[in-house]
């Protein structure tokens, strides 16, 4: 999944991968981290993805709950892509969230799946974020990576 995104290098992926793994196997036993996996006969596993029950705040509209449902860990073999698997992880994935009773289930789409999901009702949010690391987010110019090192101008 990590090495189709493009994001990180392979060095990058394997030294995560003992990190995630660990993570993946906390949130799981914690009953947390709840995985779906999409079968084909005769080819096996051609897809997977998870919901992750992240701790959410209580706020008004919403029903009082510990957690919320996120999405991720989105993945479809190339060979079997096209055919409708993601779509079908994702709409089970609804059909579970809704039968939980939660109200919300959102994610962060890859380019990659972004059209599975707009396709599926999901709508983009104002979700916004910052990299804190020294060359800012991607996109930041250096003008503006070094006003933002510096602090607003006086």
């Amino acid at each position: 999944m990590w090495t189709d995104i493009g994001r990180h290098s392979d060095r990058e992926i394997r030294a995560g991968s003992a990190a995630a793994r660990q993570w993946i196997r906390r949130e799981f036993r914690a009953g947390r981290y709840i995985a779906f996996v999409a079968e084909r006969e005769g080819i096996g596993i051609v897809g997977s993805g998870a919901i992750w029950l992240r701790p959410s705040q209580p706020y008004p509209g919403l029903r009082p709950r510990p957690e919320a449902p996120y999405i991720l860990s989105m993945y479809t073999r190339p060979e079997a892509r096209g055919m409708g698997v993601a779509t079908g992880l994702v709409r089970q994935m609804i059909r579970w969230a809704r039968r939980e009773k939660y109200r919300r289930i959102t994610l962060h789409a890859s380019a990659q799946g972004a059209s599975v999901y707009r396709a599926l009702g999901f709508e983009a949010s104002n979700e916004m974020r910052l990299s804190l690391t020294r060359g800012g987010s991607p996109g930041t110019t250096a003008k503006s990576a070094r006003r933002a090192r510096r602090g607003p101008r006086r």
